[in-house]
């Protein structure tokens, strides 16, 4: 398992709990807006850290982190995914899984065999903006249905989340995306911070105004959509 970095504590990543988060390489989308760039690009040009040293780290915080997530990256496609998170579900961590949903068995293998305790899904866009936002001509939006509905009408806890850019997003993407993800559970919009890591530089956030004005719309059929990363 090639592992690309270790985010040691946080209390943002893993709701409600105090985490460790691990950060895999490579991803299927290329996303303008993406901040790990580095991670999508050239993942094996970055230092990497050896699984033992980070299952050593973890059995030491044992009784002080209550959870790890797994982002990337995207981490479905790492083949010894499944493998790593038996080796954190030894140390009796739960996990939560970062995903863009394009890989919905592998999402489903997991849950099915209760090794992953949430997934929080990014939805860049409405499904008819999904290639500007993800950045492939042709992205398997049927992937995505079929994962956001496994979700929808599952058991294992979920989030879904949408980085919101100025650029990049319109009051319509909102409009759709409440019709198609009604009544989920949990829904945030992340604001867009730039930073050197961006794949795509020169985007902007938008206002909180805008952001609560997106907030409202989602909240026709979505009464949970909350804003998250505001300053």
């Amino acid at each position: 398992m090639k592992i690309y970095g270790l985010n040691k504590t946080t209390l943002l990543d893993y709701p409600g709990k105090v985490a460790a988060t691990i950060f895999l390489g490579g991803c299927n989308f290329r996303c303008p807006f993406c901040h790990n760039s580095s991670l999508v690009l050239s993942p094996c040009a970055q230092p990497e850290i050896p699984a033992e040293e980070v299952m050593a780290f973890l059995k030491k915080r044992r009784g002080i982190l209550e959870g790890v997530c797994i982002t990337g990256g995207e981490p479905t496609l790492s083949p010894d995914l499944e493998d790593l998170i038996n080796q954190i579900h030894s140390l009796g961590y739960p996990v939560k899984l970062d995903t863009n949903g394009t890989n919905p068995e592998i999402l489903k293998n997991l849950a099915e065999k209760c090794l992953i305790a949430m997934a929080a899904v990014d939805i860049k866009a409405c499904p008819e903006n999904y290639p500007s936002l993800c950045g492939v001509p042709s992205p398997n939006l049927d992937a995505v249905r079929e994962t956001a509905e496994f979700l929808l009408k599952g058991k294992l806890d979920y989030e879904f989340r949408t980085t919101v850019v100025k650029e990049l997003h319109s009051e319509e993407d909102f409009v759709r995306i409440g019709q198609w993800l009604k009544g989920a559970r949990a829904y945030y919009l992340q604001a867009y911070k730039d930073s050197e890591e961006v794949l795509q530089p020169g985007f902007s956030s938008c206002s909180l105004e805008e952001l609560r004005h997106f907030q409202n719309i989602l909240r026709r059929t979505i009464p949970s959509a909350g804003l998250r990363g505001i300053d």
